[in-house]
């Protein structure tokens, strides 16, 4: 196995993650799944191993929305799909082909072409129907459809921003009536995405949208690796890189406790490793973490932790948003909101306790903080907390 960091994962060599596709199979009996995960922590190679290794009675369809800004343009990359899915086993998505043909569509050749689309864009009828007719030909052969749709959230940002809230609130309701509707006969729906699903609910909730429109989706949240697996990997790709140690256990077990358990980082520690032609100890592990985290290139992409705040929090909310990490970061202790508000109330950055609580909410499900047993807040990741303390010069 060859260190691969930032590059597709043959799904022959996934490590560790063989009991959480075992409860995603087991949940997607019952119902659909939206998934909730860091960045960088493996969620698109799980879904993808969904795909390519489906349990009996399953069929399973893999599509990146992160192209698709408005809601006709989701809804035709649906089609398409379900289009060309039928029409490989010579079956005809006959009600949306039979709809696109009163609007203009024509076949022409074997080849079927769109019909033009005016500003009002007939997309969610276009979905619906793509999405019952791939139910009804898997029904015929007792089979069920799982759409495994990636970048989710991204999407319907997209079309947010380009559309209005109003049309990505129809597109989210159209997709729980689709599961509402179409669940009694297999359909289901993985949802998973880098932006969290709360961001986009929460921004629409401000728009007056009072629906709870993932309350049928079970909330799947996909853990790094534990300490086993991460070492397992790691000696994976030290052995299939060839590179020379007296000590492979200790250097294993520094990579996965340094990494957090990442697949990403533990990736990039043993490509630098190979590039370093150094022997493996666990102090060359160490030194690269720290030449590599004072990296002004960013090969760990880190700076993403940073960049995102004013896109998630808003520009008005960055300022406190950064204090609250700040003042987290140079404590050894977890820290209680009291404490912290009365820090952001001296330095002027935020002095209403409930905005507290609604920031430290949504920066604990974005990753950043996890809470102890009394409910005070740390760093979740150290290897975050380090970067965030070298990168803020605290």
């Amino acid at each position: 196995m060859k260190a691969n960091p930032g590059g597709q994962i043959d799904l022959n060599e996934v490590v560790g993650r063989d009991e959480i596709i075992k409860q995603i199979w087991d949940t997607i009996d019952q119902q659909s799944i939206r998934i909730n995960a860091e960045r960088r922590i493996g969620k698109t190679t799980i879904i993808k191993k969904l795909c390519a290794e489906p349990i009996s009675g399953w069929v399973p369809i893999f599509q990146d929305l992160e192209k698709c800004h408005t809601a006709l343009e989701f809804a035709l990359a649906v089609y398409r799909e379900v289009d060309g899915f039928l029409s490989a086993r010579q079956w005809t998505a006959r009600r949306v082909r039979d709809f696109l043909n009163t609007m203009g569509g024509t076949e022409v050749g074997g080849v079927f072409k769109l019909p033009p689309f005016g500003a009002q864009a007939p997309w969610k009828e276009i979905l619906t129907k793509a999405i019952e007719d791939l139910v009804e030909e898997r029904e015929k052969h007792d089979e069920r459809p799982l759409f495994l749709w990636d970048e989710v959230p991204y999407m319907l940002k997209s079309i947010s921003d380009r559309e209005g809230e109003i049309m990505a609130m129809e597109v989210l309701d159209t997709l729980r009536a689709l599961r509402q509707d179409e669940g009694d006969r297999g359909l289901r729906m993985i949802l998973t995405g880098s932006i969290g699903f709360h961001h986009v609910i929460h921004s629409l909730k401000r728009q007056n949208y009072a629906n709870s429109p993932l309350n049928d989706t079970f909330p799947l949240e996909v853990l790094p690796l534990d300490s086993v697996a991460a070492a397992e990997l790691a000696t994976k790709l030290i052995t299939g890189e060839g590179i020379p140690t007296k000590a492979p256990e200790a250097v294993a077990d520094t990579i996965a406790r340094i990494s957090d358990g990442f697949p990403f980082y533990i990736h990039h520690i043993v490509k630098a490793l190979k590039l370093s032609g150094r022997e493996a100890t666990p102090d060359a592990v160490e030194a690269i973490v720290s030449r590599q985290l004072l990296d002004t290139n960013d090969p760990w992409e880190l700076s993403h932790y940073r960049e995102r705040i004013p896109v998630y929090y808003g520009k008005d909310n960055e300022s406190a948003v950064l204090g609250i990490l700040d003042g987290i970061a140079v404590r050894h202790q977890p820290v209680s909101v009291n404490e912290l508000l009365t820090e952001l109330k001296g330095t002027g950055t935020l002095s209403e306790r409930e905005s507290l609580i609604g920031l430290l909410k949504l920066v604990e499900q974005d990753h950043y903080l996890s809470r102890d047993a009394h409910g005070c807040y740390q760093f979740r990741f150290p290897l975050l907390k380090r970067w965030w303390m070298l990168s803020r010069g605290l």
